[in-house]
């Protein structure tokens, strides 16, 4: 279990939108490939985008079912893929 996300986010900071290292690809383009993970991580019926900001999207997902059913690998492949954490908001976003 991941305790402390903000600070694994932060660890792997150098990994940022560096999707030719994720090995096991759900997907050829990088914003799906999130989602897809993210929705295997915390399933709901729910949007996955549940708001928008000028350039960047804020993703709904439940970040404590993250912590739990997280690999590290897991959250590598969420930082290649351009999934930043927000500690303000304590929510996943990503850049448009």
């Amino acid at each position: 279990m991941i305790e402390d996300i903000s600070a694994f986010f932060e660890a792997n900071n150098a990994e940022y939108i560096k999707f030719n290292n994720v090995e096991k690809k759900l997907h050829t383009r990088p914003d799906i490939c999130a989602f897809l993970l993210l929705d295997k991580l915390d399933p709901s019926e729910r949007d996955i985008v549940s708001a928008a900001e000028h350039d960047e999207i804020y993703l709904d997902v439940n970040i404590e079912n993250i912590k739990k059913n997280a690999t590290e690998i897991d959250l590598l492949t969420l930082i290649r893929c351009g999934v930043r954490y927000d500690e303000y908001l304590e929510c996943f976003s990503m850049f448009v």
